[in-house]
């Protein structure tokens, strides 16, 4: 089984920053996610509060990181 989920990092101004996962994923397989500081372009972003969203059907979450360089 198969489901479609999404997981971007947006800064507090609402604007997405990265998008680290955009597709179809099968149920049960463990996903490891791991985001480098930087944005869609390949260029680091600036120290700060952002925050990652998971959206999935049935299921959105959301959860603050804090990136310090």
């Amino acid at each position: 089984m198969a489901t479609t989920l999404t997981l971007r990092v947006y800064d507090v101004a609402g604007r997405v920053v990265r998008t680290l996962v955009d597709g179809t994923m099968r149920a049960g397989r463990d996903l490891g996610v791991v985001w480098n500081g930087t944005d869609d372009a390949g260029a680091p972003v600036a120290s700060g509060i952002y925050l990652c969203r998971l959206d999935a059907p049935g299921l959105r979450a959301s959860r603050k990181l804090v990136l310090l360089r």
